[in-house]
């Protein structure tokens, strides 16, 4: 199998249908990504896959073959982060931090397709991300405010 992941392509020998997620994590060492429950339930292996969310959890090897792959590795550096990252450092979102990259995935996303999202859009699609500390009034607040970033406010 031949991946692209964060723009560095990998061959891989792996089953056909070991699930992207232990590709990426045990295979290739992307360990951001991160195994919650395995039934695409919780979000927290969320990727772009194509330059689509997906749950990595639940996408085949085989399916993901000569695919181009963004894990939060190569979402933004430390230096040079992307508006949701940068957003969520400005509101101290995560507690735990073990959702974080896949919430984070999630909605840069999101705002891909949705620049300018309402709190009910941003609501109904960021319920799809679990967090266990509860920190959803501030995934909600940046969210909004890489929306204003990623359009030039």
């Amino acid at each position: 199998m031949k991946i692209t992941v964060n723009g560095t392509e990998h061959e891989v020998d792996v089953a056909d249908d070991m699930p992207l997620l232990w590709v990426l994590r045990d295979e290739l060492g992307y360990t951001g990504v991160k195994y919650g429950c395995g039934i695409a339930q919780c979000g927290a292996c969320t990727v772009h896959l194509d330059g689509q969310a997906a749950r990595a959890c639940q996408v085949p090897a085989a399916s993901a073959d000569g695919s181009e792959v963004t894990t939060i590795e190569g979402l933004g550096t430390p230096e040079a982060m992307h508006a949701v990252q940068a957003a969520w450092v400005e509101h101290q979102v995560a507690q735990c931090g073990y959702c974080q990259s896949g919430q984070i995935m999630a909605a840069a996303a999101f705002l891909d397709l949705n620049p300018e999202p309402t709190d009910d859009d941003i609501d109904l699609v960021m319920s799809a991300n679990l967090c266990r500390c509860g920190t959803y009034p501030r995934i909600r607040a940046a969210v909004k405010t890489a929306a204003q970033k990623l359009q030039g406010a």
